[in-house]
């Protein structure tokens, strides 16, 4: 059966680009989200995130009716979950993935599902949360069978395919990266397959769903732990006296070797996250993974306690001033370079800290964004060169690239993205 009309639940950073991508084939895309801006706004022919090249892709497929926003889902052939996959804010030492917004998609589709209908669960989610909502749909729509009781013979089939891409280049690796597809039938993971050769130049590699949500949790928490490695470093150098980054550049000339790059942490919607819904399935066996949580997680406060004893030192070069009157720049908000996107951001959070507990000014130098979150409200987003002029200590959070080769006074740093070493 062929996918004519294709709806994507949730169009954030991942949701609105894939949408995209099916309309720039001529395939008619209903996309839905709570949010009735971003519904709004891309009925404009205009985004609400950043992204390169999604602009111009949005708008074509908007302006010749490939493409239109919703906020309550219409009858489609086939559906494509994306919406978040956060933690219970129950307090747990150990954080439990919360599927409530999945659930809510479930619930929303349920209505409009037919015989032949395709759903697909791009969310980064725990092991067996396919499986969940395939029962979920199949106690909804009971006038329906499901993979889960009726195998290949079902009405509607279901697979889970993570989204596995790079914000900032999330167009260009749409189309050219390799999928994971897990269906919970063969027939779910074929259907799947034929769908997303529809704009997808990778390999469609074909598995199970328990291990297409395990690839994607793996892959984040591979990496979570290769950044614990070099954030560990960063933490012994400093008492060592060394070049943390020039130590990771000779250590990589080895033909064996690659270290990543520490930072102020870890942040986005996957590594800080990912990691998490493995430990929570499996917290006595998931050691590793845990103790590289950990470390990336105090990496924050570790760049906190450098910035107090930055203005400790600076006073003592300046009696003459008191810490109200010491200003501090901080550069970069977002989770990564080159991108708006705060989420689960180690810069925003460290940010933060620092208006909280500074009585001095606080300025903030984030040059994808127009307005401060509402956490950074006794802070001033101002200019780079503003930053400069007015700083006495300067915080270096993300390495963007207007930050880079510039006349960034280095002293008075703490640089926890290497700038000052390039």
């Amino acid at each position: 059966m062929p996918f004519e009309t294709i709806s994507v639940i949730g169009l954030g950073y991942i949701g609105l680009p894939t949408a995209a991508m099916f309309a720039s084939r001529k395939k008619k895309v209903i996309g839905v989200d709570v949010n009735q801006h971003a519904v709004d706004t891309i009925n404009q022919g205009k985004i609400h995130i950043v992204e390169p090249d999604l602009d111009m892709i949005v708008h074509a497929a908007v302006s010749e009716g490939y493409l239109k926003a919703v906020t309550t889902p219409e009858p489609a052939d086939a559906f494509l979950i994306a919406v978040p996959t956060p933690f219970k804010d129950n307090g747990a030492e150990i954080p439990e993935p919360d599927l409530t917004y999945i659930k809510a998609a479930t619930k929303a589709i349920a209505p409009v599902l037919k015989k032949g209908d395709l759903v697909i669960l791009e969310s980064t989610s725990p092991v067996g949360a396919t499986e969940q909502m395939a029962e979920w749909l199949s106690k909804l729509r009971a006038d329906l069978s499901f993979p889960l009781t009726h195998g290949e013979n079902a009405d509607v089939n279901v697979s889970h395919c993570p989204e596995r891409v790079l914000p900032g280049h999330v167009v260009r690796e749409l189309v050219e990266n390799d999928r994971v597809i897990g269906g919970i039938s063969s027939k779910c993971s074929e259907r799947s397959v034929e769908l997303y050769k529809t704009f997808v130049q990778g390999e469609c590699v074909i598995t199970n769903a328990r291990t297409a949500e395990m690839a994607k949790l793996t892959e984040n928490s591979s990496r979570d732990v290769q950044i614990a490695f070099a954030n560990e470093l960063s933490i012994i150098c400093d008492k060592l006296d060394i070049n943390v980054w020039e130590l990771i550049a000779l250590a990589n000339r080895h033909p064996r070797v690659n270290i990543l790059q520490p930072g102020p942490g870890v942040g986005g919607h996957c590594i800080a996250v990912d990691p998490w819904f493995i430990v929570s399935k499996n917290p006595k066996e998931a050691r590793v993974i845990h103790t590289a949580r950990t470390v990336n997680d105090s990496k924050p406060e570790w760049v906190i306690n450098k910035v107090k004893l930055a203005i400790a030192d600076f006073l003592q070069s300046n009696p003459e001033k008191t810490v109200c009157e010491v200003t501090i720049a901080c550069y970069g908000l977002a989770f990564k370079k080159n991108i708006d996107d705060l989420r689960e951001s180690p810069a925003l959070n460290i940010t933060s800290e620092v208006c909280a507990f500074h009585s001095g000014q606080v300025l903030i130098v984030e040059p994808n964004i127009h307005k401060l979150p509402n956490t950074l409200q006794s802070g001033f987003l101002v200019e780079f060169e503003n930053a400069i002029e007015l700083a006495d200590i300067n915080l270096i959070l993300v390495d963007h690239d207007e930050f880079k080769f510039s006349n960034l006074i280095r002293k008075n740093t703490i640089d926890t993205k290497g700038i000052c070493n390039e």
